[in-house]
């Protein structure tokens, strides 16, 4: 019986240009983080943290980072050595880097593995999300992605002008992991390459005709895209921590 496997994807090529920052938002230090074993210092890289969390889930074949050619940073990264993970070509856009990603291990995946496409500025994510993700998707055909539902209201806006408001019971909020069994990613991504409208893995599930489902995920899972994103990151890993810590 061939047992299923789940293999982490991180698309990490992007430069981050809304941060205003030196460097791209992956490579962002964290301050006072946990303590991860793979750090040699008090500051952790953004990347870093992210997975260094998705290593303690204990639940990936390997994990697959995308980076893109002439990446100064990445080789300098303890994390970069660790025996689970493996590098891939970054692509020009998110889609580009996950097929590269894919294609890393097509002669070690099946098509019925899972794979767990989770962004490279996610550094929050815990270990019982991951495990919800899979636990809740794992007999599923397609997959799913982690997801907010929508506390604020939300408009429909042109020119500066609200147009109409939206059902916020109907509207989430995508977060990462995604996860979808490894041959209908590979195929949605590869059959729409190159389509702008794929934002994230799920939408190219959705041009396929399939629903993938939602799994409700923490409010802290955030994404780190603008300056004040890394001071609140911080923030929640501190919480985290504490909530975590022997009494």
């Amino acid at each position: 019986m061939t047992t299923t496997k789940f293999w982490g994807i991180v698309p990490a090529a992007g430069v981050g240009k809304r941060m205003n920052a030196d460097r791209p938002k992956q490579y962002l230090l964290l301050e006072n983080p946990p303590q991860p074993p793979f750090s040699s210092g008090e500051e952790i890289s953004v990347i870093e943290q992210t997975l260094t969390r998705l290593i303690e889930a204990q639940v990936f074949e390997k994990i697959v980072v995308a980076i893109s050619d002439g990446d100064p940073y990445w080789d300098e990264l303890p994390i970069s050595k660790h025996e689970k993970i493996i590098r891939a070509a970054g692509g020009k856009e998110r889609a580009d880097s996950v097929l590269n990603a894919l294609a890393q291990i097509e002669n070690q995946a099946s098509e019925n593995d899972w794979v767990l496409v989770h962004d490279a500025a996610r550094p929050c994510i815990t270990t019982e999300d991951i495990e919800k993700l899979i636990f809740e998707l794992k007999d599923d055909k397609i997959g799913g992605i982690l997801a907010l539902s929508s506390h604020d209201t939300l408009k429909d806006v042109d020119g500066m002008q609200i147009l109409s408001t939206h059902d916020r019971n109907r509207i989430w909020r995508a977060l990462t992991p995604q996860m979808f069994r490894y041959g209908a990613l590979k195929n949605a991504l590869q059959i729409h390459q190159g389509n702008n409208a794929i934002t994230d893995e799920a939408s190219a599930l959705e041009m396929q005709g399939f629903s993938p489902k939602i799994v409700e995920g923490r409010s802290d899972n955030i994404k780190i895209t603008r300056p004040e994103d890394l001071a609140l990151a911080q923030f929640y890993l501190s919480q985290q921590t504490k909530a975590h810590a022997p009494r």
